[in-house]
């Protein structure tokens, strides 16, 4: 907070630079894009995404939002770690669905991996109608 309490936190601060950074916008967004490559300034904007899709998913819970249940037919790892933990690409089958397994690239904890034939909690992704958003195993921490 600043001296008039009209200040930022932390936190709001570090949101919105990581904002210009996957955006590539304002000066941390251009300095990030300048340095880094374009394959891997691509990386980081998917892991961004992927970082932002998690805190989308504790709103949407914590508003109450339904989940929906699938079964993991395959899982493989990018890669790619977002605070230690690894983004991995998630084969699902949704239950009681007769459609195509659907696939998404999301965060999950390195203590609660899931394997195939695990089941797990999707969140329907508002912000992109016909997606989903991986929501875990149900179980709380």
């Amino acid at each position: 907070m600043g001296i008039f309490g009209k200040g930022k936190s932390r936190e709001e601060k570090a949101a919105k630079i990581a904002e210009q950074v996957a955006g590539g916008k304002g000066f941390y967004g251009r300095m990030t894009r300048a340095t880094l490559g374009r394959e891997d300034y691509t990386k980081l904007q998917q892991s961004i995404g992927a970082y932002n899709s998690g805190a989308t998913v504790q709103q949407l819970l914590a508003a109450g939002v339904p989940t929906i249940t699938a079964v993991v037919v395959a899982i493989s790892d990018t890669g790619k770690l977002v605070n230690f933990d690894p983004v991995v690409d998630l084969v699902l089958q949704l239950t009681g669905a007769t459609a195509d397994p659907i696939t998404l690239q999301t965060i999950v904890s390195k203590l609660r991996i899931p394997r195939a034939g695990d089941q797990v909690l999707l969140i329907a992704d508002p912000a992109n109608p016909g997606a989903y958003l991986y929501a875990g195993d149900g179980a709380r921490p």
